[in-house]
């Protein structure tokens, strides 16, 4: 389709401001032009694309355009900076990215920290699952994202970034009462586990590897990093625990100490020419270089 800048603009910000009153103020243009922009954008590509709710959502049409609207403004800002067109100081990059719990909380602010200042990189996190965070690459919401899915997302690029490594582990006072024979698989179903939330299932697809069954185990759901590491110190229940986070393991034991679980990572990115996703990709590839397996 040939883009109108003008109409994508108006598209991105509808979106994001969730009306199009909220868009019209934020463009300084009435709400009567936003509504005709809308309008004659889904007029040329033939499809409706955005859902007249509130707050206004993309239909399916509607996310592969706003995907195509944020990849123009990214363009359109590289190119100003190119030709010396942007303001300057004050001159903020919005960065919109997808990070697993796991990798925000042991590397990936360390990279963030070492996106060159020239760049002016303002970041917006959003913490997803890392088997769930190609959805918001696919509508468009974010730009890049730390995943477990290797095909890339349409329009994106993907490379492996290392292996996250993650061992069993629980108090000492929790193994004592629950596996006092080892981890078997009556224990397994017994014992409470730690589940970060209702997507997570890294600790079932452990259990099936260690007892080749589906096991159902009575659960608690902890949605934050070092929220559950205290969990499981605390004894509330086992759980699969990233490296990273062990540097202090006072009051836990390892309950398989030999046989690790790696989840490998990727990065996928928009597949652009940009000197900002240039740069933060290379921070991405050298601090992952440095914790991943």
């Amino acid at each position: 389709m040939e883009a109108d800048f003008a109409q994508l603009r108006t598209f991105a910000a509808v979106l994001d401001e969730g009306t199009f009153d909220g868009a019209a103020a934020v463009l300084r243009i009435t709400p009567s032009a936003v509504s005709q922009r809308i309008k004659a954008l889904e007029q040329h590509v033939g499809q409706v694309l955005l859902r007249r709710t509130r707050p206004v959502t993309a239909t399916a049409a509607g996310e592969a355009v706003m995907r195509l609207a944020r990849q123009v403004s990214r363009l359109e800002a590289d190119t100003e900076d190119a030709l010396g067109l942007s303001p300057g100081d004050g001159n903020h990059v919005p960065m919109s990215l997808v990070v697993n719990a796991d990798s925000m909380s042991t590397w990936m602010l360390r990279a963030l920290a070492r996106m060159p200042e020239r760049h002016q990189a303002l970041f917006e996190l959003h913490r997803e699952d890392e088997f769930h965070s190609t959805e918001l690459l696919r509508d468009g919401t974010a730009m890049a994202a730390v995943t477990s899915v290797p095909e890339p997302v349409q329009g994106c690029t993907s490379e492996k970034l290392g292996a996250m490594r993650y061992y069993a582990m629980a108090s000492i006072d929790f193994a004592d009462h629950w596996f006092p024979e080892g981890i078997t698989a009556a224990a397994l179903r017994a014992a409470p586990m730690l589940s970060f939330d209702r997507k997570d299932d890294m600790q079932d697809r452990a259990l099936r590897r260690v007892t080749r069954a589906r096991l159902d185990p009575p659960r608690h759901y902890i949605p934050g990093a070092l929220e559950f590491v205290d969990a499981v110190r605390l004894g509330l229940g086992w759980g699969m625990l990233p490296e990273p986070m062990l540097t202090d393991t006072t009051g836990m034991v390892h309950l398989a100490p030999g046989r690790p679980f790696d989840v490998p990572l990727y990065w996928q990115r928009w597949k652009l020419e940009s000197p900002v996703l240039d740069s933060l990709t290379e921070v991405v590839r050298r601090t992952a270089r440095e914790v991943l397996q």
